[in-house]
């Protein structure tokens, strides 16, 4: 039990120097502004990628099959394709899978 409280509180550790150093470096070595209109227009998409490269495996992974996560992802796509809130788009998206599985369960 101790060792594992131990390495418990090791893993801690280095798990925040790391977090802290991913966010305090780039403080500390970018002094100016970034004139690179490449390198800002880089930075200024990197948080979508990460979200969408978070997210498309979730979706496809959190239903019971493929056709009901298809089923899903496209109905909030073309939601928010019309400009819907992010509320009536998820909870659309979250009753389409639902019936899709109902429907599923009871053709299968």
């Amino acid at each position: 039990m101790f060792d594992f409280v131990k390495d418990f509180f090791f893993y801690l550790l280095v798990m925040a120097g790391v977090t802290y150093l991913v966010r305090m470096l780039p403080f500390v070595l970018v002094r100016g502004k970034i004139k690179s209109r490449f390198l800002r227009s880089f930075l200024h998409y990197v948080p979508y990628s990460v979200l969408s490269v978070m997210t498309i495996p979730a979706i496809f992974f959190s239903t019971g099959s493929i056709i009901s996560a298809l089923i899903g992802t496209f109905v909030a796509v073309v939601l928010s394709y019309f400009g819907r809130s992010l509320l009536t788009v998820a909870a659309s998206a979250s009753g389409a899978v639902l019936l899709c599985e109902i429907v599923m369960t009871h053709i299968i």
